[in-house]
């Protein structure tokens, strides 16, 4: 990586319009939950082409730690199930992956020994409260001297009981879909009606589900209410789509360059919510067309100022905020507060750091308000977080100058971004 440290890196500037094919990794969303389910499956699950990042590695090392096993076969993983022995503690690293905070929890209650849960000092900031209550609730023992954070230990009496529980998801959808991914495994199975105000990222609830009817489970929704009854899982082979939020600032060169850049791969039908940048980008003033083998992003010359809801698809909110830097009008984006709990506080980050650089970038109460202006070079820090790195990279096509401090968080979903970034532009 070039730049002027070691810590830094010199996002590229375009030369011109790009013309370019790109392929992203895996889902982490999807791969995540497929390695949750394999592990409480009868037998072994061959997963293919997953996501391989630091997020995938720490819940693989999870469900070691919790008697799974996860082996390489090439570009995929071969999941055998959880056979928890033995009653010596045990520690699961939790580095700052919220989906191995929140999924595998309910996993140690399956044992028979202490398992303490720990990682970065970030993933002791973020919520996580309500889930650990409701797990208790369902027949987990938690010690957690009253932080509702990590660290905590998940004390295994061999099964967890289940049944109904009422849960505040509103912080994060992951809470929701923790208790669903495990609810196969309980003795009674799970019932949770949900109180407070709606999950954000309902997409990701929509994956969950879709996910353990691949596994076999026989999920219910009503309204507020989820069941999942008791089920013995099995799905040998499971294929994991690209991830397409981290598809989102390749799309958005298109946008920023004036150029075009095809993402293969791109699924017809799909829970995931990036799968939303279809529309924004027609919204914004782009052209977006799927066929059989991928996306094809258009830029038109002029991206639209807008109004937008991002409280869904919270995750593509720093690569839409850099985008909207470069509109032809003030814009708004709303219905994000929870990312202020996210890896860092991502309102606060984008509206410090697109501001540094000459944007007019404010807080609202649930959101970014942004007024383009004329940008200029400098540190762009990242706060640990793999989306902000992306941010800055779209950014960094039009605005020479642009350092982007340690861009190895990028690896938490994306460990070759800056060469895939680097060879999109030739």
């Amino acid at each position: 990586m070039s730049g002027n440290t070691a810590s830094t890196w010199s996002a590229p500037t375009a030369s011109g319009p790009l013309d370019a094919s790109v392929r992203v990794p895996g889902s982490k969303s999807i791969t995540n939950r497929a390695f949750v389910l394999a592990a409480l499956s009868d037998g072994p699950v061959l997963v293919r082409k997953p996501l391989d990042s630091r997020d995938a590695r720490l819940m693989t090392g999870a469900l070691s730690a919790l008697g799974g096993s996860a082996e390489a076969r090439g570009e995929d993983v071969l999941v055998r199930p959880l056979a928890p022995e033995g009653t010596e503690p045990v520690s699961v690293a939790l580095g700052n992956a919220g989906t191995v905070a929140r999924f595998t929890p309910a996993l140690a209650g399956l044992g028979s020994r202490p398992v303490l849960f720990d990682g970065d000092e970030a993933i002791r900031r973020r919520p996580v409260a309500p889930l650990l209550r409701a797990l208790a609730e369902l027949g987990l023992d938690i010690e957690d001297e009253g932080r509702g954070a990590p660290p905590f230990t998940v004390l295994g009496h061999g099964g967890i009981a289940g049944g109904k529980v009422e849960l505040d998801s509103s912080a994060s959808s992951q809470f929701l879909s923790a208790l669903l991914l495990a609810g196969p495994s309980f003795t009674s199975g799970v019932t949770v009606r949900l109180v407070g105000g709606a999950p954000p990222s309902e997409p990701h609830i929509a994956m969950t589900l879709d996910l353990l009817r691949r596994f076999g489970a026989a999920p219910e929704r009503s309204g507020k209410e989820f069941h999942v009854p008791a089920t013995r899982l099995s799905c040998p082979d499971y294929a994991v789509e690209p991830d397409l939020s981290t598809a989102a600032p390749f799309a958005a060169a298109a946008a920023v360059t004036g150029g075009s850049v095809r993402i293969e791969g791109w699924p017809e039908r799909t829970t995931q919510p990036g799968d939303w940048l279809r529309s924004l980008l027609a919204e914004l003033g782009q052209r977006a067309e799927l066929d059989d083998t991928g996306l094809t992003v258009t830029g038109t010359g002029e991206i639209s100022g807008a109004r937008l809801d991002l409280h869904e698809v919270g995750e593509l909110t720093p690569v839409v905020a850099a985008l909207l830097c470069f509109a032809d009008g003030p814009s708004v984006i709303s219905g994000v507060a929870h990312l202020r709990g996210h890896e860092t506080d991502r309102l606060a980050a984008l509206a410090t750091e697109l501001s540094a650089l000459g944007a007019g970038v404010t807080e609202t109460e649930d959101g970014l308000a942004i007024t383009p202006a004329p940008l200029r070079g400098g540190v762009f820090h990242t706060y640990e977080d793999h989306r902000l790195v992306m941010a800055a990279a779209v950014l960094g096509l039009r605005v020479p100058g642009v350092e982007v401090e340690n861009p190895a968080t990028v690896g938490k979903t994306f460990p070759g971004f800056t060469r895939a970034w680097q060879a999109m532009l030739g």
